[in-house]
């Protein structure tokens, strides 16, 4: 009486996607528009020290400390005179690492924007900006054939840590900005993105702010990244600069904090790294249209989580459908899952991997009747049995599978062996899960074939869960777009679009097969059965 049915509970969740898709896009227009100063007269106004066209100086140092007073601790690596905030450049320069860099330190640089003729610490109204050069993260486990014993080339790092332990890594890119737009702010409407940034002055009777110089933190990507040893005298650093609008310098501050908070929850380099690539490798139209496209995903992605388990719960046989596919898909998803784990893949990936494998046990409990009963601390599983109907769809279920057999166990044998004479691994599990990997993303389209040959005898798809499988659907072709945009193993990118065929074969086993309203649907119950319930409920 009291409960939503599940059409209201569906409209309710969309209604709130919608919602929450409208109140982002409204934030996201707060944050690239910014309010100008009406009355530029007045004192409430704060005018760019950039309008006056200062004689300026870009000077960028190196450092072990965090923080400088004066010209002490500080190597000058870049300097350029007369600098011009809208002339775009990218220069290569090769920085001299400190011992205590090269010994797992840290190394800082310190970016004034000043003067032409005078230190930076002794002009007042110099521009200031602090970057990392280094990051730390674990290296990736050296990789060697498990049969010649050969290695792969890689860079060794003097000092001896632990496996897990993380090392230095030089980060070859330093981007830089400066908000060249000629804005004058509100004083009593200040963005608080923008205010931390802000060092005003006073200049006669009006407030000045000097050059914003902003580090992009978003442009430094683990490819990047070089392990720093103890050989390591100089490295290489291309220094990129280009001027950023105010729009712009907003989002990305937002988008850098957003980063930093994924860290401070646990996230590593290599997690942030994709969301990382998301905004820097994409230009601002297609990243509104990936902002889209992934909010529909997560809301497809509820809806067949709910359609699925919904189906799943209230199933009372397994008439017309496969259980060796259903089999087939729990080990294929365990399998998949414990490969993006091997591979360290990012938490956007690994994280779904690992809802659908629990989802996917839960359904081989349903499908085989298993009951679980604990004496004790020892539990004991309970099979329970099938009726004639059932056992007949175990029958086709089993003859499809004897078929499929004897094409893929000779294919999946013969691709690990030729993977463990050809490529290198980090261990024996790793080549083991890769092969068993390959063998699903490669041949497992063909164990989704015994469910169509049971559709096939049995002249019927109206035991599948149509819905669900919509859904899912939808979000396959999602899949096919973010295949490009997120970094993934290419053999998990493959499967993308190899599932995008097996759904259009169910789709014209639907046309092939229509509706019969006197079988008996996926709940162990006919449409005539309804109408009949119905028309006695009325009477």
């Amino acid at each position: 009486m009291f409960g939503f049915k599940s059409s209201n509970f569906t409209t309710l969740i969309v209604g709130l996607f919608v919602a929450y898709v409208l109140h982002t896009c409204w934030v996201m227009y707060g944050i690239v528009y910014t309010k100008p100063c009406v009355s530029p007269k007045t004192h409430n106004c704060i005018k760019p020290y950039l309008a006056g066209n200062p004689r300026i100086q870009l000077s960028i140092y190196t450092s072990t400390k965090s923080s400088v007073t004066d010209g002490a601790n500080l190597n000058l690596m870049l300097t350029i005179d007369h600098f011009d905030v809208n002339f775009k450049f990218e220069r290569d320069v090769n920085v001299s690492l400190p011992k205590k860099t090269r010994s797992n330190g840290t190394l800082y640089t310190h970016m004034f924007l000043h003067h032409v003729g005078m230190l930076p610490w002794h002009d007042s109204k110099h521009a200031y900006a602090i970057g990392h050069l280094t990051t730390y993260m674990i290296p990736k486990p050296e990789e060697i054939n498990l049969i010649t014993g050969e290695t792969s080339s890689q860079e060794a790092v003097t000092e001896t840590k632990g496996p897990d332990q993380p090392v230095a890594h030089w980060r070859s890119r330093l981007t830089i900005n400066i908000m060249a737009d000629n804005f004058t702010f509100d004083g009593s409407a200040l963005p608080a993105d923008v205010h931390r940034y802000l060092k005003l002055m006073q200049h006669g009777k009006t407030v000045q702010y000097l050059p914003i110089l902003f580090v992009d933190e978003l442009s430094n990507r683990v490819r990047d990244l070089k392990i720093i040893n103890g050989t390591s005298g100089t490295l290489p650093l291309t220094i990129c600069y280009d001027a950023i609008s105010l729009g712009k310098l907003r989002f990305w501050t937002h988008m850098q904090e957003a980063v930093y908070s994924l860290q401070q929850f646990g996230f590593t380099e290599k997690d942030v790294d994709e969301v990382k690539g998301i905004f820097v490798d994409t230009n601002l139209y297609f990243l509104a249209l990936t902002f889209f496209v992934a909010a529909f995903h997560l809301l497809f992605d509820f809806l067949a989580f709910k359609n699925d388990i919904t189906f799943w719960r209230r199933k009372k046989n397994m008439v017309g459908m496969s259980t060796k596919a259903v089999l087939w898909r729990c080990f294929s998803t365990l399998v998949v899952f414990l490969f993006l784990l091997d591979e360290k893949t990012s938490l956007l990936v690994l994280i779904p991997a690992g809802v659908g494998a629990i989802i996917e046990v839960w359904k081989v409990k349903k499908a085989l009747k298993i009951t679980v009963k604990c004496h004790g601390l020892k539990p004991v599983f309970q099979f329970g049995t099938f009726d004639e109907s059932e056992k007949k769809t175990e029958e086709y279920d089993t003859q499809a599978m004897k078929y499929l057999s004897y094409i893929l166990y000779p294919l999946c044998f013969g691709g690990a062996v030729y993977s463990l004479l050809n490529m290198k691994y980090k261990s024996w599990y790793s080549w083991l899960i890769n092969s068993l990997v390959n063998g699903v993303y490669a041949f497992g389209f063909l164990f989704m074939l015994p469910q169509l040959f049971v559709n096939y005898k049995l002249k019927s798809v109206a035991h599948l869960p149509w819905k669900a499988f919509t859904y899912k659907a939808f979000n396959t072709f999602i899949d096919d777009v973010f295949a490009f945009i997120i970094t993934m193993p290419t053999s998990h990118r493959l499967a993308c679009f190899r599932d995008d065929v097996v759904f259009l074969v169910y789709l014209y086993q639907r046309w092939l097969y229509p509706v019969d309203k006197t079988r008996i649907n996926e709940f162990g119950e006919s449409y005539d059965e309804k109408d009949t319930k119905k028309k006695l409920h009325k009477e």
